[in-house]
């Protein structure tokens, strides 16, 4: 197996300070982060070239499945803090992307949909995404690409109600 480049940081090489813990390159957040980001790697030029930010695209992607969504819902969605959630939705308003109404329910709450101009930015970006998912799909096979997603939806439901809840949300 090709050595990567956090196997520097580990137990191969004399320790500056011994701590019990696995090493660092193999602790499972360490790999789910790098596994994301050779994925997000693929996918930023593209993004770039439509002007849109990672979050901008997660929230636009969001709101294309759905008719509309409170902020709230929509900030837990596409796990994205309160503060930067509301920056990312006066970006894509400024850009027409997206349409914010108030709720028929409840006054105090906005909802948030995706505009004419937002689907027609997806459908722009929509072949090129989809032909970065069918290299990976070429390069890690099919068979395991899905087993591989169903294996990290299995170990977010596992987790579920361990430890402590917290608003931590991945801002990348």
């Amino acid at each position: 197996m090709a050595k990567r480049p956090a196997d520097s940081i580990n137990g191969n090489a004399p320790a500056a300070h011994q701590v019990p813990m696995r090493d660092f390159s193999r602790s499972l957040p360490m790999s789910l982060l790098r596994a994301r980001e050779a994925v997000m790697r693929q996918f930023r030029p593209s993004l770039r070239q439509h002007g849109l930010t990672e979050q901008q695209w997660r929230i636009l992607r969001a709101l294309a499945a759905i008719e509309a969504a409170e902020v709230t819902e929509l900030a837990r969605t596409a796990f994205l803090l309160g503060p930067s959630l509301s920056r990312i939705l006066r970006d894509l308003e400024a850009r027409n992307l997206i349409e914010r109404k108030t709720a028929k329910t409840d006054q105090r709450r906005s909802m948030v949909s995706i505009s004419k101009d937002g689907v027609k930015l997806m459908a722009a970006v929509a072949p090129t995404s989809e032909a970065i998912y069918a290299e990976i799909t070429r390069r890690f096979g099919a068979r395991k690409l899905v087993e591989l997603q169903e294996m990290l939806g299995e170990l977010e439901l596992s987790l579920e109600g361990l430890g402590s809840e917290d608003d931590t949300r991945a801002e990348e």
